[in-house]
């Protein structure tokens, strides 16, 4: 597969010269002169990389980057300048450029540094690009976020990633996958909260043959799965107390044992746990184990609530707009300003996972070519409706205990825009409740 690399610079033989050493090195390229024509290449087409001079007239690499930042593109870029200006390098990591380049810089100097970029995010022989840009955004907060999950890729310890639901926290630990020298290998998500207590040993672990009554056939476990590269155990917190053990041994050995098995298998696989639970207070409390809690507890990312970072809600809507109207065919190309103010004020309990659903709603039930006002749901547009009360949900008289259960849960949903854990934490109960109703339902 060609790798393709998106050159910016007004200076025309440093543009030519650079272009020549990376065409002769193999790289596709595509050579620009300007922040404005870089903009308007990447609406023909996305490059696997950016490599853009700093101080340019007209619009600069810093504004070009922030340009294509908010329309939502995720592309890894590198700056370069002839400057040695250290507020430059600063700048530019806080973005989240991958690195740094003072002109005049060595041939090998380049070419490493791409490569080094071309292994963390993973070109597949099958050709597809395995990089994960974390979460989009560019805020101060999400700047800092970017720079952890880079350090932090690097390394092959547990990482605890703390966040609310809906927050992003699987796309954190995608991004560290990603980044890692595991891209290569599985990637493999496992919500403890979502498999009942009675099948989650079975589901992590695997079993022999015989192991126990209906196992017909031996079935390998998700931890074995994941051999050679990235586990992430989300909602941690939900894992039964007696199984914690089992995966203590397992951070610690790197061994596994299935179900009915008399050996132990060895495993290679990094562990990443995460929870929007305060694991270390469950801890002191005994509603976690202490040495488990410790053992993943050894680098702690927290993911922030789009609350903390509104300047990112935008670029996040646009971003979905955009990925919704393809995938429903429709030409909506915008929002309305009444209606970005709305989703400027909403608090998003359910986070970027509420984001997303309100503007995929919102795209379905679009009749323009922008999101208006109208389109929206209508707690974000009426404060009365941000929370569950009695008011407003009528129960006919008649109605069973259990039938009065199931219409509170759909409200919690519809209300946490499908959110379990929202929907959870709205009504009081613990979200494997939920999860158990709406698959019994659903029988």
């Amino acid at each position: 597969m060609s790798f393709k690399i998106l050159l910016v610079d007004d200076d025309f033989e440093s543009l030519q010269s650079t272009g020549r050493i990376l065409r002769f090195s193999g790289y596709e390229v595509e050579e620009v002169s300007s922040g404005a024509e870089a903009l308007l290449a990447l609406e023909s087409g996305r490059p696997d990389m950016i490599l853009t001079d700093v101080r340019m007239p007209g619009m600069s690499g810093f504004e070009f980057i922030e340009a294509y930042q908010k329309l939502g593109i995720s592309v890894p870029f590198m700056v370069m300048t002839a400057y040695g200006d250290v507020k430059d390098a600063v700048w530019a990591m806080k973005m989240g450029a991958v690195d740094f380049l003072l002109k005049p810089f060595k041939r090998q100097t380049l070419l490493d540094l791409i490569e080094d970029l071309k292994n963390r995010i993973g070109v597949r022989a099958s050709g597809e690009l395995t990089y994960n840009p974390g979460l989009i955004g560019s805020s101060r907060i999400m700047m800092a976020l970017k720079v952890l999950i880079d350090q932090v890729a690097r390394s092959e310890a547990s990482v605890l990633i703390l966040g609310e639901s809906g927050s992003g926290k699987e796309q954190v630990a995608r991004a560290i996958h990603a980044g890692s020298a595991r891209a290569s290998g599985p990637f493999i998500a496992v919500n403890c909260a979502a498999i009942p207590e009675n099948l989650i040993e079975s589901e992590l672990f695997g079993f022999e043959k015989g192991a126990f009554s209906g196992a017909s056939q031996a079935k390998t476990g998700l931890i074995e799965a994941a051999n050679g590269g990235t586990l992430l155990l989300d909602e941690i917190g939900d894992m039964p107390l007696q199984l914690q053990p089992k995966l203590l041994r397992v951070l610690e050995e790197q061994t596994i044992r299935r179900l009915g098995a008399t050996t132990e298998k060895k495993v290679q696989v990094r562990v990443l746990a995460a929870t929007h639970r305060d694991l270390s207070k469950w801890a002191r409390e005994g509603r976690f184990r202490q040495d488990l809690y410790y053992r993943l507890d050894v680098m702690t990312l927290s993911v922030p609530s789009l609350r903390e970072r509104r300047e990112d809600i935008p670029v996040l809507a646009h971003h979905f707009l955009d990925l919704y109207s393809k995938a429903h065919g429709k030409r909506i190309q915008g929002v309305e300003p009444e209606a970005e103010r709305a989703l400027m004020q909403h608090d998003w309990p359910g986070n970027v996972r509420e984001l997303s659903n309100v503007i995929e709603r919102a795209v379905v039930l679009g009749a323009s070519t922008r999101i208006a006002l109208s389109d929206l749901p209508r707690h974000l547009t009426d404060p009365a409706h941000l929370t569950l009360s009695g008011e407003g949900i009528t129960i006919p008289l008649g109605m069973s205990l259990k039938e009065i259960e199931d219409l509170m849960i759909k409200k919690a949903l519809e209300a946490s825009s499908g959110d379990k854990a929202q929907a959870a934490r709205l009504l009081g109960v613990n979200e494997r409740t939920i999860y158990r109703r709406i698959k019994t339902k659903e029988e």
